[in-house]
């Protein structure tokens, strides 16, 4: 049995949102926990299918843990195999996390590549170039990154700006012996609690958020990795700001991080919407007309990729023609197919998305093709007429915490069902 999820028209959403803990932060620091030395603590651990992914991992490693009510424990010190198999790892990309902490603690390791990735000009590739700048021994076999060698530190200039890399090698430097230099490293807040957290628990980090960051290694010492709050999933707040938005209503979400969205609230702003900061909290008030927008996705703090799908939604229902070019990923674009099927006009050309509004949009069968994706078809689907069937809804569960549940809690009509096996 496939599930799907069925949208019902429900164009009047009001309340709140409470934010869970950042996906994208939380995988990184699950990872590092394989370079501590004693039992760790995160808090505000969003319990998706990424974070359970990423634990069912680790325990094939060896690794013991308790995940109840958002607060996971894990003790990685049982750890007694290096080999991250293909079962697991081909259905999540950011299991590549674990290639940096395995190599530089046990100084050998096997990682399946990563979703089926092929070897190229994929960003996986940069963090092989960046491994073997350290000092290992790679070697592609039978669908496996193979990699050996004491890792020293040494002076890596990415090519291009790749966040799981600079997460890689920060936490592949903890523990190698020396300096190493990480320059154009990615920004992202995520990358950050990484870095703060490391340095919490005694490694020494300069640079912190800037693109050049310096990591002093312990020389294969374990550290005592502190515990640590996940930071609020800025991707989530605006996603939940993005059916405010769409839906012309007024909507607040609640633990965020305002400072994380800076270039999104102001995009928000630029189609019409009124935005209200208190603390924590996030209030979208309806705008007088929608104005069209021009997009560029790019590296933080530029606008997120993980947010254009969600504003191409959005555009839909914008007074003119938006135009949303795409930096950062190729196939980003999968879902303007489908949001032509519910009746949106979006045309491609190249890189570059240009969305005509208004459009009325009209219930249909769509198919999710990424977690991204994914959520700009739930947001459609709250304001097309009649209903809308969202099919391979597995992708969202990869990235947001009880959605259906939110998403009904704030006037929203949804219920997941299940259709025969072909």
């Amino acid at each position: 049995m496939y599930k799907y999820l069925k949208i019902y028209h429900s164009p009047d959403l009001k309340g709140s949102v409470k934010i869970s803990g950042a996906k994208n932060a939380a995988l990184p620091l699950i990872a590092s926990t394989i370079l501590s030395k004693k039992e760790v603590t995160l808090s505000n651990v969003p319990n998706v299918a990424d974070v359970n992914t990423l634990l069912k991992l680790l325990k094939n490693l060896g690794a013991n843990y308790q995940f109840t009510n958002n607060q996971l424990t894990i003790e990685t010190s049982t750890i007694n195999k290096t080999t991250a198999i293909y079962e697991i790892v081909k259905t999540m990309r950011a299991s590549i996390l674990v290639l940096g902490p395995l190599l530089s603690r046990f100084n050998k390791c096997e990682v399946s590549l990563p979703g089926g990735c092929a070897i190229g000009a994929r960003p996986v590739d940069l963090h092989l170039k960046a491994l073997s700048l350290m000092g290992a021994e790679i070697k592609i076999e039978g669908g496996y990154i193979k990699a050996k060698g004491k890792l020293k530190g040494t002076d890596i200039v990415f090519d291009k700006i790749t966040v799981t890399g600079t997460e890689n090698i920060v936490m592949a430097a903890a523990l190698a012996k020396g300096k190493t230099r990480i320059i154009n490293a990615a920004k992202e807040p995520e990358v950050v609690q990484l870095c703060e957290s490391l340095k919490e628990s005694g490694i020494d980090i300069q640079g912190i958020g800037t693109n050049e960051i310096t990591i002093y290694g312990t020389d294969g010492e374990l550290i005592e990795l502190k515990n640590t709050e996940i930071i609020p999933d800025r991707i989530e707040a605006g996603t939940y700001l993005a059916a405010g938005a769409i839906t012309n209503s007024k909507l607040t979400v609640t633990n965020a991080e305002p400072n994380h969205l800076e270039s999104v609230l102001l995009k928000f702003k630029q189609m019409g919407f009124k935005i209200e900061i208190k603390d924590k909290n996030i209030t979208i008030h309806p705008a007088n007309k929608i104005n069209s927008i021009d997009i560029l996705t790019s590296e933080y703090p530029g606008f997120p990729t993980d947010l254009q799908a969600q504003f191409m939604a959005i555009a839909t229902q914008a007074n003119g023609v938006s135009v949303i070019e795409e930096r950062l990923f190729e196939n980003r674009f999968m879902h303007v197919a489908e949001l032509n099927r519910l009746g949106a006009n979006i045309t491609i050309q190249g890189k570059i998305a240009y969305i005509k509004g208004p459009t009325p949009l009209y219930g249909a069968d769509v198919m999710a093709t990424d977690l991204r994706a994914s959520s700009a078809l739930v947001l459609a689907g709250l304001i097309a007429k009649n209903q809308t069937n969202v099919h391979r809804i597995y992708h969202l569960f990869r990235g947001y915490e009880n959605l259906i549940e939110k998403f009904t809690n704030i006037g929203a009509k949804m219920e997941l069902l299940y259709e025969p096996n072909p």
